[in-house]
């Protein structure tokens, strides 16, 4: 089971002057923000230029929308996106005037709630059309806050009993949104902690009102730790549904059986200092000295579990302990509906592309947009475009490569989720190794803190300048391929030299990153004549620049030909193999690398009829 996702605040999209005020009133009301079109809406967070585009990009980054516009404009932007109703985010269009809020996409998913919102603050009519919501006055498969329902997928079948008129008996206290539900036998259901067999006709609704606290010693098994909680959640007589959250030390935030728990669980990890635990401890059953003497609290599970509930909670079930692991249920009074301690810390390591939003991959932008912080070269954060707006973001510049990542790394160990943004794809000559590698130092080798070593790491790919060339190409990596960096600030001369050779001898299609810059001129020049050693003079050479962007170039050469002074630090160059070739077609020059396929070998290919089927591996 996923970890309980976090929602993103809405974006508010005024298209016009005349939407202009609504659109503010609505973020005002929402703690959202305004994107406005370019040249038409005088006062915004951030601009766009084109409508479409930006709904279709916010979309998938998993951004509730509410656009002050005509409803066709927001289902046209997001309909080729259209995949699975169960992930979408909240859509709601809404008139100029505020008069008519209608949630287009994302009912069950807060959009009917947001509609409702959006209507009382200005005084409209919520046009709610899901069916429940209209005839019944709630959704089952999307309780308030504080509640869990147990079998999701049995929703779908308790709505239509309901419908169609059936009725429903609700046991148990507390669910007064249930209450106007009509009543009958052909739906059941329990609102209670205590576990309950469910089923299509039989919802489970259980309240968060127990907090679970965790301990255990290094790299214990995830198995140990599940099978403890587990047992000790049937000795109390508690359903999983009903925890809210679990709850532990933070120099625990990378302990893999907890982070396991919390998944299994779908819950969320909430990390507190040795300080906060400690202040417990008046209201511990099972305080000690020892735990005390290792990590600054004379407790962890119950301190943690109690901690979460806040001043009210009262411990539910005691410390219970295997040889590795300890856990503690606290009771809350009312179901819990906010998250105390701080979340694990995470740096996202996003590679963006070339720049442009169509280039960028949906993942890439939910996790900007999920981000508090943004750190990166002040460029690349700037093509993230309206992702970028209103949020926290540290610049650096070129150079400061070290100090960026370590920067984001210790960021995220004061439990901030971060993204380190770099152009094309972090993990090839960007600063997805470096951060590794600062994780990988010790302390005296200049690493990095015992909280940032802590911190999840996500790497998302973006388009690397390589793949960008290629397509604007044709195909020239259709063969074997390698990429080599001409900077030797870094690497070696000798290692490059040496590289060089190899690769010219190998026959590979060659990428040439940082192939030149003021002050390095000769490499480029020295690569062209090692390489004409081995391949035709005449062999096609692409130059790509700036790609993606309004002022890309791409332009070919024959290999005795390529100029170094027509290369500079924004172009690729990618050189063919002895067997790539520049095809003038209709639409121009095609550069493209043949893998052999007008080649027939033994054992490569099966006939199959008057076919060929191909029998390698494929990519």
């Amino acid at each position: 089971m996923a970890l309980t996702s976090v929602v993103s605040a809405p974006v508010v999209l005024a298209l016009s002057a005349s939407g202009e005020g609504t659109a503010h009133r609505i973020a005002k009301a929402l703690n959202g923000s305004v994107h406005g079109r370019m040249d038409r809406v005088t006062h915004a967070d951030a601009y766009f230029d084109n409508a479409l585009d930006h709904a279709r990009d916010l979309f998938a980054a998993g951004i509730p929308i509410i656009g002050v516009c005509a409803s066709g404009i927001l289902i046209r932007g997001v309909a080729p996106l259209l995949s699975d109703k169960r992930s979408e985010p909240p859509v709601i269009s809404v008139s100029d005037d505020g008069a008519v809020v209608v949630p287009l996409l994302g009912g069950h998913h807060g959009a009917n709630r947001l509609a409702r919102q959006i209507a009382e603050a200005l005084g409209g009519l919520a046009a709610v059309t899901t069916a429940g919501d209209v005839a019944l006055g709630v959704a089952l498969d999307e309780p308030p806050p504080g509640w869990r329902l147990a079998n999701p997928q049995d929703a779908k079948s308790a709505m239509a009993a309901l419908l169609d008129g059936q009725g429903a008996t609700v046991e148990g206290e507390g669910a007064d949104w249930l209450k106007d539900l009509p009543q009958g036998h052909g739906v059941k259901i329990n609102c209670t902690m205590d576990p309950v067999t469910s089923g299509p006709q039989h919802l489970h609704f259980a309240p968060q009102r127990i907090t679970l606290g965790v301990g255990c010693s290094r790299n214990c098994l995830p198995d140990e730790l599940c099978r403890l909680v587990t047992q000790a959640m049937s000795d109390a007589g508690i359903s999983p549904h009903a925890v809210h959250s679990v709850s532990t030390i933070d120099l625990k935030a990378d302990e893999p059986a907890i982070l396991d728990l919390a998944r299994r669980l779908g819950v969320p990890l909430r990390l507190f200092t040795s300080a906060e635990l400690e202040a417990e401890t008046p209201r511990l059953a099972t305080p000690s000295d020892v735990v005390f003497a290792e990590v600054g609290t004379h407790g962890v599970a119950e301190a943690a579990a109690l901690a979460q509930g806040g001043a009210g909670a009262t411990l539910h079930l005691t410390k219970r302990k295997t040889g590795n692991a300890t856990c503690a249920l606290a009771l809350t009074n009312e179901p819990l509906t906010v998250l105390r301690g701080r979340p694990r810390g995470r740096l996202s390591i996003l590679g963006i592309g070339p720049g442009q939003s169509t280039w960028r991959t949906p993942e890439v932008s939910r996790l900007a947009a999920d981000a508090e912080e943004l750190v990166g070269y002040g460029l690349y954060i700037d093509l993230l475009g309206p992702l970028a707006a209103g949020k926290q973001r540290s610049d650096f510049p070129l150079g400061g490569e070290e100090d960026r990542c370590r920067y984001a790394l210790e960021r995220a160990g004061e439990g901030r989720n971060v993204a380190l943004v770099c152009s094309g794809d972090a993990g090839i000559y960007a600063m997805g190794a470096l951060v590794f590698e600062l994780l990988d130092r010790s302390p005296d080798q200049h690493g990095v803190s015992d909280a940032a070593r802590r911190v999840e790491v996500v790497c998302s790919p973006g388009v690397s300048a390589l793949q960008a060339a290629a397509a604007r190409a044709g195909a020239p990596l259709g063969h074997d391929f390698c990429t080599i960096s001409l900077s030797d600030l870094l690497t070696p001369r000798t290692d490059i030299l040496r590289r060089l050779h190899a690769a010219a001898e190998g026959d590979f299609v060659i990428a040439f990153y940082n192939p030149v810059s003021k002050s390095r001129r000769t490499l480029l020049a020295e690569a062209r004549d090692i390489l004409l050693q081995h391949r035709p003079a005449d062999t096609p050479v692409l130059l790509a620049s700036n790609l993606g962007r309004p002022t890309e170039t791409v332009r070919y050469r024959r290999l005795d030909e390529l100029e170094v002074d027509e290369v500079d630090m924004l172009t690729v160059v990618l050189v063919g193999s002895s067997n790539t070739r520049l095809a003038h077609l209709g639409e121009g020059p095609r550069m493209f690398t043949p893998r052999g396929y007008a080649r027939r070998i033994d054992g490569d290919l099966q006939t199959v009829g008057n076919r060929h089927i191909e029998t390698e591996t494929t990519t």
